[in-house]
């Protein structure tokens, strides 16, 4: 008798939750107010994480921008504040080193409050062959990619929780949903950071035990610099996407409450194909979009160098 009124009960569940996502599919969500909200973004220098920045900074939202580079963070606070004069936050912060993640979030919690959104954006690609990959070029990929995600998460999270207050982001990508050619360390790292987020959603959602917000977001390769000279065989099927409009569906996300983020909408159709052809049908697709090739011709964020080169050199 137990089994069956469980049973009722999840389908009944299920049903409900199944005409729930469909009428959200017509009928756009409402967004939520984050006027006040204290909004922490990782890698907030440049590309993505700049424009997340400016985005929020519209909202009144309060700031706390984290960059290795601190002369490209302070520029993004310069941005967000002549957006609309909110309250920016710059700190230089090596999200590779665990005691410098740590020590800055103790800083942020002093001078500016509890952080009540987090948004995990930092992100490094070394862009070689798994054998022509350095040992340390390797550890940076998952210090930055994916292990910087648990101490940042470890520093925040217990204050959202004490609250039952908070919104957790991670940024991952399509790469971490399906492994990709040229790409094993970029790849792995962000199988892990999703993976961590999660099962983070699912370990805290199950049975309503708090009310804490979670978006995991997958795009393909953006326009920012990181994927220089990265190409397709078809790009008017698999194109590089461009920053702001990924930024802009993210901001929705986020504001919407959305869980699952996949960008292109191509790529909700390709993580379920993948599951269902064989994998000789899947070699011959990559092969006809030209994932076999594409990372060829990388070059990278040129005027990263630097960073990214200090960033190496605390990892060995």
């Amino acid at each position: 008798m137990s089994t069956m009124l469980d049973t009722a009960i999840f389908l009944g569940k299920f049903l409900y939750y199944f005409l729930e996502s469909v009428a959200f599919k017509i009928i756009p969500r409402k967004k939520k107010d984050v006027a006040g909200e204290i909004v922490l973004i990782t890698g907030a220098g440049s590309g993505l994480g700049r424009l997340l920045a400016l985005h929020f900074a519209r909202t009144g939202a309060i700031l706390v921008l984290w960059d290795i580079n601190q002369e490209s963070n302070m520029e993004t606070r310069r941005l967000a504040k002549e957006k609309s004069g909110v309250k920016v936050f710059a700190y230089k912060c090596d999200c590779s080193n665990r005691q410098e993640v740590y020590s800055v979030a103790d800083q942020v919690k002093k001078e500016v409050g509890d952080v009540t959104i987090l948004i995990n954006n930092a992100g490094v690609v070394t862009g070689k062959p798994f054998l022509d990959i350095p040992d340390h070029m390797l550890e940076r990929s998952f210090y930055v990619n994916a292990i910087s995600h648990f101490w940042i998460c470890k520093a925040f999270f217990p204050t959202m929780l004490q609250a039952n207050h908070g919104h957790l982001v991670c940024i991952s990508s399509i790469a971490g949903m399906v492994g990709t050619s040229g790409l094993s360390d970029y790849s792995a790292s962000k199988f892990a950071a999703f993976g961590f987020a999660e099962s983070l959603f699912l370990e805290h959602s199950m049975s309503r035990k708090t009310n804490i917000k979670f978006t995991l977001v997958c795009p393909y390769f953006i326009k920012t610099g990181m994927f220089e000279g990265c190409t397709t065989k078809y790009p008017f099927l698999l194109p590089l996407l461009e920053q702001e409009y990924v930024a802009q569906k993210i901001f929705n996300a986020i504001l919407e409450e959305q869980v699952y983020l996949l960008i292109p909408k191509f790529a909700y159709f390709a993580i379920v194909l993948k599951h269902l052809i064989s994998p000789k049908m899947l070699i011959v697709l990559g092969e006809y979009l030209g994932a076999d090739t594409c990372m060829d011709s990388f070059k990278g964020r040129m005027e990263a160098n630097k960073p990214q080169e200090e960033a190496e050199r605390k990892c060995q």
